[in-house]
């Protein structure tokens, strides 16, 4: 065999073998970290049976953006079927044949929206608990009386199933969203929701519903664990450059209302700003105080 045939033969040896080593350690990492089992005792958390509260709930469904992942009618759907990403599906939450939630108690819900966690000690994949964690016990109960009063759907879009690329970045640190559970404080205190109001506190509170695709600086970026197609998210800080420092109250508003920029292009609507235009004025008006209050940083800027 001529030598610069056996150089390649062993040059495409190596890179095969390279390949499969780090397959197998994409594949071991990751089911590790899926195999991880969590003990939690959730806090007791008041189920209000009132239908304000009830009607508090499914605002917070329709404005945390829960429709996105879980279906207008909360029966579960399909958000993305990417053979390298992987199949994401949001679960039947109605308590019909092919939910997970059909028999849920009380404490079942609070560890699954609070903490990430399913009733097995599983962490729930693509559940944004980090971002649920911070909700007042109030709204969480008037969400899981809301989710309570459900009427049964029968739907099963399928579990998820991460696919190479998916468990490649879960691997190395890219998809932090996949499993949240692994970032939540478990056992930190939860700051008190601030009353309703246009204040600082209140628009950081609603503006914890943002961080998922925003950052945890609201700087923006690309959004974790989106498609390819998916645009990144914006800068809602104000800087110049890339952020929201020439936009008035009323262009943010609009914005959310609308899904039109101050300059007339439209947002994608991977970004749920119909959900988020749904929100009460005084929601709207504390968040944009709340985000015209942050330290200007440059897009995608988050640490």
């Amino acid at each position: 065999m001529p030598k610069g045939v056996r150089i390649v033969l062993y040059a495409v040896g190596g890179i095969v073998v390279a390949v499969l080593l780090l397959a197998g350690v994409v594949v071991g990492v990751s089911n590790s970290h899926m195999a991880r089992s969590y003990t939690i005792t959730p806090e007791k958390v008041s189920i209000p049976t009132d239908s304000a509260s009830i009607a508090q709930g499914h605002h917070i469904v329709i404005t945390r953006g829960c429709n996105d992942c879980h279906g207008a009618d909360m029966a579960g759907g399909v958000i993305m079927d990417d053979p390298a990403m992987g199949f994401f599906a949001g679960p039947n939450l109605t308590g019909g044949e092919g939910s997970p939630t059909a028999g849920f108690t009380d404490e079942d819900w609070v560890r699954a929206i609070r903490h990430g966690v399913g009733p097995n000690g599983k962490a729930l994949r693509l559940m944004p608990s980090d971002e649920y964690y911070y909700l007042s016990d109030g709204d969480l109960g008037s969400l899981i009386a809301y989710l309570e009063s459900l009427e049964p759907i029968d739907n099963n879009p399928g579990a998820i199933r991460p696919g190479p690329l998916g468990r490649a970045l879960f691997a190395f640190g890219k998809l932090p969203n996949f499993l949240p559970a692994e970032h939540i404080p478990h056992d930190a205190p939860r700051p008190e929701a601030p009353p309703e109001g246009l204040t600082l506190e209140f628009g950081s509170y609603i503006a914890k519903g943002c961080t998922g695709c925003h950052g945890d600086q609201l700087a923006g970026g690309p959004i974790p664990g989106g498609a390819p197609s998916w645009p990144a998210a914006a800068n809602l800080t104000p800087d110049k450059e890339t952020g929201l420092a020439g936009w008035t109250q009323d262009d943010f508003i609009t914005a959310l209302r609308t899904g039109i920029r101050p300059d007339g292009t439209e947002i994608d609507t991977v970004m749920p700003w119909k959900a988020f235009g749904m929100m009460k004025d005084v929601e709207l008006d504390a968040l944009w105080l709340y985000v015209q209050s942050l330290e200007p940083r440059e897009f995608g800027q988050n640490q």
